[in-house]
C-alpha cells in the first residue's frame, strides 16, 4: 500500500513522492531512535482515524452553536461573522507552524518537548517544565469543561421541554458530569483498541451530523434580512465601545477553535506520524473552519432577533432558543440538539485519550510525582492506563465543586484556554528563536518554507492578542457569580509550577532535549 509523501529538498522547496508501507515504519522508528523514546504503543491510528479524532476534538460547528451566547452578548451576528473570519485566519497560520514544528519532533509530550528541543539552552530546562504544566492542566480542565457542558446540556433538554415542572439542580450537573466521564473512561480503557476505528465512525457522523441540521435549519426557519446578519453589531455587554465587545466576543471562535495540538498527542500511536500529524492539523483546520463557518452563517440567518429568549435562554443556551424559534417544535429541537450532544460526548472521548497522552509523556520524563505510576504503560492494551484513570478521577473531584459553586467550577474549568494559549506561544517562540540561530533546523516532511519565520511571527502575534482578552468577563459590569476568574486561577498555575520545578522538577527533570540524538 502506498501513500504520499513530502519532504523539503534543499532549497526549501516541496518534493512529492510515495512510500509503502515498510518505509512509513521505518520513518516511525527513526522519529523514535532522534528522540530517544521506547515504542510503548501500537500504531493503530491512520490518516483518516486520525483526522477523525481531530475534527471531533475540536468540534467546530458543534462548540460555535454551544457558546453562541458569549458572542451574541459581545458582538451580536454581524460580530460573529466577521471575528470568526479573523479567528480562524489566526489561528490557520498557528496551525501550520505548529504542523512543521510536529513534524520534527512527532511526540506524545507535543508542546513542553518542543520547547526543551528548540528553547534557548540558558532557560529551556525551565520553560519546558512550565509548557508542561500549562498543557497537563489545561487540558486536565478541557476535559472536566467538556464533560461538564455534556451534562449541562442534558438539563437544558430538560428545561425545554418540562418547563417550570424541572427544578434544575447544581447536584444534577454533577452526576451527569459523573456519567459523561465514565463513558469517555470506559472508551478509552477498555474499548481502547477499537478507538481507531470510531474514530472513523465519528468522522462521518461529525459531517453528516452538520448537513442533518443546516439543511433542517434552511428548510424551517424564517430568514433573517442580509443586513441585519453581516452590519448590526451589538453592545449588550457595556464595553466602552463595540469594536471592544466585537474583541471580548472572539472567546466564542476562540473556544471552538482549540485543541489543534491533539494528534501530536496521540503521535505515538499513528502510522507515519511525521507525515501524518501535520497533514491532519492543517487538514482539520480546513474542514472544521469551513463546516464551522457554514453553520454560523445558518445559525445568524434562522435564530430570530436577538432578544431576551436568545440572550438570557431558561435552557442556558441560546442555540437551543434558536432552534426552537426555527422549527417551532420541541421534538425536532431536542432531536437536532441530540445530534450536538452525541458528538460533544465523542469529543470528550478524544479529549481524554489527548490528556492522558499529555500527562503520561510528562511522567515519561519525570516530571510530575510519583512519574512511575503514572507512565506506566499496561503491557497487554498498550494503554496508559493509570494517566486515563487519573484523568478521570481528578475531573470528579473537581465537578464536586459544582455542587456548593457552578462559578467556582467555571473558573477552574476555563483554564483550559488561557493554558492551552500560553503553550502554543511558548512553542512557537521558541522554534523562532532556533530559526533565527545558526544551527540549521532538523529534517522535516512538513514545511513552510521561506514563509515560516513570517507566519511564525504573525502566530505568536496572534495567540498573544487571544491570550490577553481570554481573561475578559462576559460583560463590564460584574459579579461574583459573573466574573471571570480565570487570570486568577492560571496566575495560581504558573505559581504552582514554579513551586513544582523549584522543590522537584530542577532536581530530577533534565527535559526531552536530553535524550534527542542529533542525526544528519
Amino acid at each position: 500500500m502506498f501513500s504520499p509523501d513530502v519532504v523539503e529538498t534543499g532549497k526549501g522547496d516541496l518534493d512529492v513522492s510515495f512510500n509503502s508501507a515498510d518505509d512509513a515504519f521505518n520513518n516511525d522508528q527513526k522519529d523514535m531512535s532522534r528522540l530517544g523514546k521506547p515504542q510503548q504503543f501500537n500504531r493503530n491510528f491512520r490518516f483518516l482515524s486520525t483526522l477523525g479524532f481531530t475534527c471531533t476534538l475540536m468540534a467546530t460547528w458543534e462548540s460555535i452553536l454551544l457558546t453562541s451566547t458569549l458572542a451574541l452578548v459581545n458582538g451580536g451576528k454581524a460580530g460573529m461573522v466577521y471575528m470568526y473570519i479573523a479567528t480562524f485566519v489566526g489561528f490557520f497560520c498557528s496551525v501550520i507552524s505548529m504542523a512543521e514544528i510536529a513534524s520534527i519532533s512527532p511526540t506524545s509530550g507535543g508542546q513542553y518537548h518542543w520547547v526543551s528541543e528548540f528553547a534557548s539552552p540558558k532557560y529551556q530546562k525551565f520553560l519546558s517544565y512550565i509548557t508542561g504544566w500549562l498543557s497537563v492542566l489545561g487540558w486536565q480542565g478541557g476535559f472536566a469543561s467538556i464533560c461538564f457542558l455534556c451534562g449541562t446540556l442534558i438539563q437544558g433538554f430538560l428545561a425545554l421541554n418540562y418547563g417550570e415542572a424541572y427544578h434544575n439542580e447544581r447536584w444534577h450537573g454533577t452526576l451527569l458530569t459523573f456519567a459523561i466521564a465514565l463513558i469517555a473512561t470506559f472508551v478509552n480503557t477498555y474499548a481502547a483498541g477499537h478507538l481507531p476505528s470510531l474514530e472513523g465512525l465519528i468522522l462521518i457522523l461529525h459531517i453528516f451530523g452538520f448537513f442533518a441540521t443546516m439543511i433542517t435549519l434552511w428548510v424551517m426557519g424564517d430568514k433573517s434580512p442580509s443586513k441585519e446578519v453581516f452590519t448590526e453589531f451589538t453592545n449588550f455587554g457595556g464595553w466602552s465601545s463595540v469594536g471592544l465587545a466585537v474583541i471580548v466576543g472572539q472567546i466564542t471562535p476562540i473556544f471552538s477553535f482549540l485543541g489543534p495540538d491533539g494528534a501530536t498527542h496521540i503521535a505515538e500511536e499513528i502510522k507515519d506520524a511525521s507525515k501524518v500529524v501535520p497533514w491532519c492539523m492543517v487538514f482539520t483546520a480546513i474542514i472544521n473552519g469551513s463546516l464551522g463557518f457554514l453553520m454560523l452563517i445558518t445559525f445568524l440567518f434562522t435564530m430570530g432577533p436577538v432578544n431576551d429568549s436568545i440572550l438570557t435562554p431558561p435552557t442556558g443556551f441560546s442555540f437551543l432558543s434558536a432552534y426552537y424559534t426555527a422549527t417551532g417544535s420541541k421534538a425536532a429541537t431536542t432531536g437536532l440538539a441530540c445530534i450536538i450532544l452525541v458528538l460533544e460526548v465523542c469529543s470528550a472521548i478524544s479529549i481524554l485519550a489527548t490528556c492522558s497522552r499529555q500527562t503520561f509523556a510528562f511522567a515519561r520524563d519525570n516530571a510530575l510525582p510519583f512519574s512511575d505510576f503514572f507512565a506506566n504503560v499496561n503491557p497487554k492494551s498498550k494503554i496508559p492506563v493509570n494517566a486515563v484513570l487519573a484523568t478521570t478521577l481528578v475531573t470528579i473531584l473537581l465537578s464536586l465543586i459544582n455542587i456548593g459553586s457552578t462559578a467556582a467550577f467555571n473558573a477552574i474549568a476555563s483554564l483550559t484556554v488561557g493554558s492551552l494559549y500560553a503553550s502554543y506561544v511558548l512553542s512557537i517562540v521558541c522554534f523562532i528563536y532556533r530559526r533565527m540561530s545558526a544551527e540549521p533546523l532538523p529534517a522535516r516532511r512538513f514545511s513552510l518554507g521561506s514563509w515560516g519565520m513570517g507566519l511564525n511571527v504573525f502566530s505568536a502575534a496572534y495567540l498573544t492578542f487571544g491570550f490577553v482578552f481570554t481573561f475578559f468577563p462576559g460583560s463590564r459590569m460584574v459579579t461574583l457569580e459573573t466574573m471571570n476568574w480565570s487570570s486568577l486561577v492560571w496566575g495560581g498555575v504558573i505559581i504552582f509550577a514554579i513551586v513544582q520545578y523549584l522543590m522537584h522538577g530542577r532536581k530530577v527533570y533534565e527535559g526531552p532535549v536530553a535524550y534527542i540524538r542529533k542525526m544528519q
